[in-house]
């Protein structure tokens, strides 16, 4: 661990070369499936798109499904979907499967078994993992910035219903549908509730986001990207702070002030939460940037330079070697540049074998929040 003044920086890792590999994956075996459909590979490749057409497996001369990957060397991590995370592949029986690994140049070649798909599984109930101090907000809270709708949920701290007129700080996090229940997260949950239930740690209210599922690329990128499509980021950084933020704070007992209101998220997740404290510096006083997506927004470099020194609160910052050939080079480019202009406490944790999945955010959480609010 080495330290700079307000600045810690803390690496597990050794830095290579990057070489260039070519994977085919092919699907050898499939369930029954929609006729006229199409299978896609989503991963750390390309900011987990459900449908990213460059990742659209073609069909050989034999019938069989094909897709080949063209990456630097490297660890990546994906599933196959037919165009959505509501018809994302699973284990017979429909439990959720670990995401699948490659490693470039290693895997030249990869056979697929397909056991089966989430949405022609029957519907059955579920037993949900979340706290009885989580409740949904509302399933369709409108956002007038998107003209959409999103549900949105609520973990208040087991003191909050004592009777007591005690206010709490409050941290925003995106890709709500993760974070609490393990029924509604594509690949496992981030355990916030049961970590707060248990954690003899300074209690907060977190306020989770639901993604909006084929939306997500944009929604959470502020600028325009050739291949993804139009950036929303900016009107939903927007909806966080005049829509959102100011209904939490008329409905809870919450400190509102800037000290006490943070934004956390993970891979684009981790991108919004970059712009939103750029953006909004006099509403959050920390963020936690996890795995970001900051490759698919390179215009985010220039928006830290220019605004950058605006920032005065607690960044933290996480990244794993095994989450593809950019994450690396692109956090500690981030890190560098708002070092340069910003003031602010900053923290940078890469870990040797950090992977881009919830399980390893769901290790590292407790960390940023106890450094966030210590």
């Amino acid at each position: 661990m080495y330290k700079f003044g307000s600045i810690i920086i803390t690496l597990f890792l050794t830095l290579s070369g990057l070489s260039q590999g070519i994977t085919r994956l092919e699907i050898k075996s499939l369930p029954v499936h929609p006729s006229a459909e199409n299978f896609y590979a989503a991963g750390s490749f390309n900011g987990w798109n459900p449908q990213d057409e460059q990742y659209k497996f073609k069909k050989d001369a034999a019938g069989n499904y094909f897709l080949e990957l063209r990456l630097n060397s490297g660890q990546y991590e994906y599933k196959i979907t037919r165009g959505g995370w509501d018809k994302v592949e699973c284990r017979k029986g429909g439990a959720g499967i670990e995401n699948r690994v490659m490693l470039i140049p290693t895997n030249t070649r990869l056979e697929l078994t397909i056991e089966e798909w989430e949405d022609q599984l029957p519907a059955k109930s579920k037993v949900s993992t979340a706290s009885k101090n989580v409740c949904i907000i509302d399933t369709a809270f409108f956002i007038p910035q998107l003209q959409r709708t999103r549900r949105i949920w609520i973990y208040l701290p087991p003191s909050y219903c004592d009777g007591s007129d005690k206010k709490y700080p409050v941290l925003y996090m995106h890709d709500g549908q993760n974070l609490f229940e393990d029924s509604s997260s594509f690949s496992g949950e981030w355990g916030v509730d049961e970590y707060f239930d248990t954690a003899k740690v300074k209690e907060c209210i977190v306020v989770g986001i639901d993604n909006g599922n084929n939306k997500r690329l944009n929604e959470y990128n502020p600028y325009d990207n050739e291949r993804f499509g139009k950036g929303e980021g900016n009107l939903y950084a927007d909806f966080l702070v005049k829509t959102l933020k100011p209904f939490i704070d008329r409905r809870f007992r919450t400190r509102r002030n800037k000290e006490n209101t943070f934004v956390a998220g993970s891979s684009m997740g981790g991108l919004i939460s970059m712009y939103a404290v750029l953006k909004y510096p006099k509403v959050f006083g920390g963020v936690g940037v996890f795995s970001p997506a900051f490759w698919v927004a390179p215009p985010i470099y220039e928006e830290i330079k220019s605004r950058g020194n605006k920032i005065k609160g607690r960044i933290y910052f996480y990244a794993g070697k095994q989450e593809g050939e950019s994450m690396v080079p692109d956090i500690l480019k981030a890190f560098g540049e708002i070092g340069a202009v910003s003031k602010s406490k900053m923290i940078i944790l890469i870990r040797d074998d950090g992977k881009h999945n919830e399980l390893t955010w769901r290790k590292e959480f407790p960390l940023f929040y106890e450094w966030m609010v210590k």
